[in-house]
This record gives C-alpha cells, structure tokens and sequence, in this order.
C-alpha cells in the first residue's frame, strides 16, 4: 500500500489542442460556462467559475486535436524541490521553465508514456471585477448562468501504451495513491484511477487499444449538481453537439456522467458527483475484474465501443 504524501495540492489546469479553434472556444464559453481570462499567441485561457486560480484550461489552436500540458500544483515551495530531485531521479525531467500565465517558474517533465506536465508551487489568485465578482467572498467568481456552468475541472484521462508503469510513476514520484484499477484476466492492469488528496482520483491512465504514446481519453469538469448533468445533455442536444454516451453512472468510482466531443474531436466528460473522498489512510486499490467491467456501467448501459477506440490526437 502507498502512503500519500501530500506534496501534490491538486490537478491545476491542462492544455487542450484543437484544430477548431473558434468553434471550441464558442464550446467551451457558450455551451459550458468558461470565462475568457486572457489571450497568448495561439492561446485563450479559460477559467470555471470556483477554480481559484488563473485559469483551468488552456485552449491552443494546433493542427491537430490532443492534450498539451498538464498542470499540478505543489503543496510547498519545498514539496515542489522534493517532487522535482524525484522525477530527475527518474530520467523523466525536462527542466525549468518561466511560468505560464497566472504561475510562477515550473518545472516540465514527462511521464513514462510521454505526455507532459508541468509542476509549480507559486500562483496568481483570481482577483474578479465588475459582474464578475460573487455576492459571497469564498466563491472564486460570480456564478456565470451562462451553458451548463462546469464549476471546476476535475481531471484528466489519458490514453497510455501500458497504463501501470504511468500509475507506479505517479505514486513513487509525486506520492499519489492508486484508488481503483481494473486487471484483465491475463494478469495486464488495463487502466488505473490514482489521487493526490481525498477526492478519489486526479489523474486516470486508460490502456491505448492502438499501442500508440501521448494521446488523451478525456478531460473531465464538475458540475454543481447532478441534475446539471442532465441539463448539459438537453443544453448539448440543442446546440448540436455530439453526444458520446450518457447520462449514466459509472461503476467505477461512482460517477454519474454525460460524454460529448468538443468540435476539435477531443471528449469531454461533464460529471458529478465527479469523485467519492477516501478518508483512510490505509487505503488499497480496489481492483476490477474483465468479467465485472463486462456487465457494463453500475444501471447496466453497455459501454459504448467508441469509449475503446476514440482519442486524441487520432491515429490511423
């Protein structure tokens, strides 16, 4: 059993590529709530409205669809050194960088797959203004009422060659926990849900059915409620947006979810309750089998096959 460390705060924001650029920022503002705060180069950083920090999404127009940079924040300027002498140890640092906007310096890895990450202990709080600014001085930003309102991002699924060696990188060098996995009748773990804190899971890695590296399954936001959820679905049905699978609810986790694509291809999953808190510290991974994860989600929906096959950026 791996013990948490605690030196990973939380997941703070990812960078999501897009060829549709226009269209997926009118997705992300008009159809799920996002607020603009600020541009760079080929950039628009979007933000939920109780994120705390700059932004919780990078939107960066790309000739292709897939995932950029993935955000962590240390729990201490001295969480952070320690992370980092972890990762070098590893032979997966990439090295120092001058922060983004709204973060102080970061340091860039990869993980085992090769997706990249960047690691950071200084930020800028979000200071809002005029009709953004909440009623209630612990809210981060006035509730928007616009689209489905996501409220946070909540994590990211990544598509791995072997998902193991990726949820073994994040418990040995940033002190994560895997909280849940499933193991196929050959012995291989296919997929692993690992956490930094109490919410459940963080980062999620998903075997890839096409062998490649660096592609992404999805990223996740949470909504307030659950009968938000459901509103997202009649909301994506009406401004034409493609509806994956759902609502329903996972077994796994217990997340009752909608899955839609975004128009630059890549899925996004709108979810809530998005995690259970795990409160022991002794916490072991609960393990699924190939036979359990058949019977499909927990009120019995088949799985969608394109759940298996679809990523990003796409392969051949």
């Amino acid at each position: 059993m791996a013990a948490l460390l605690h030196e990973i705060a939380h997941l703070g924001h990812a960078e999501l590529l897009t060829p549709e650029p226009d269209k997926s920022l009118w997705f992300f503002t008009e159809v799920l709530g996002l607020t603009q705060n600020g541009t760079s180069g080929d950039s628009v950083y979007l933000r939920t409205w109780d994120d705390y920090e700059h932004h919780s999404l990078k939107l960066t127009a790309a000739a292709t669809s897939g995932i950029g940079r993935t955000g962590l924040r240390a729990a201490s300027a001295e969480a952070l050194r320690r992370r980092v002498a972890a990762i070098d140890a590893r032979g997966l640092g990439v090295g120092w960088r001058d922060g983004d906007a709204g973060i102080g310096p970061a340091y860039v890895f990869r993980d085992p797959d090769g997706h990249e990450f960047e690691l950071y202990w200084e930020t800028e709080r979000y200071q809002p203004a005029g009709d953004l600014k909440p009623a209630l001085k612990n809210q981060a930003q006035a509730y928007p009422a616009r689209g489905v309102c996501v409220r946070r991002l909540d994590h990211v699924n990544f598509l791995a060659a072997q998902s193991e060696p990726n949820g073994s990188f994040i418990c040995s060098a940033l002190g994560g926990r895997v909280t849940e996995q499933i193991m196929l009748d050959d012995g291989t773990v296919s997929a692993q849900w690992t956490h930094f804190a109490q919410k459940s899971y963080d980062l999620v890695y998903t075997n890839d059915w096409t062998g490649a590296n660096g592609r992404l399954h999805h990223i996740a936001f949470a909504t307030d409620t659950r009968e938000d959820v459901l509103r997202a679905a009649d909301i994506c049905l009406d401004k034409q947006v493609f509806i994956e699978t759902g609502p329903h609810k996972h077994a796994i986790q217990q997340t009752f979810f909608l899955y839609v694509y975004e128009p630059g291809g890549n899925r996004i999953e709108l979810c809530n309750p998005c995690a259970r808190l795990i409160f022991a510290p002794d916490w072991e991974p609960l393990t699924w089998t190939e036979a359990e994860r058949a019977k499909g989600q927990a009120w019995g929906l088949a799985t969608i096959s394109s759940f298996h096959t679809h990523g990003t950026p796409p392969v051949a």
